[in-house]
């Protein structure tokens, strides 16, 4: 799990906009742009290659 304080300071990097853990914890995702960046390790991995795009 990622600690509060530094989700705080997250945000996609394709749009800027901040970034939710998604409920398995082995991801976040953009409310805005719908891109969901994968955790590896407690590791953000905040590369848009790395990004998959989730429609809901």
């Amino acid at each position: 799990m990622i600690p509060q304080d530094l989700l705080d300071i997250l945000v996609c990097p394709a749009c800027k906009k901040p970034l939710v853990q998604k409920e398995n914890g082995e991801s976040l995702k953009c409310g805005e742009c719908k891109r969901v960046y994968p955790v590896r390790d407690n590791i953000p991995i905040l590369l848009i290659d790395e990004a998959t795009t989730d429609p809901t």
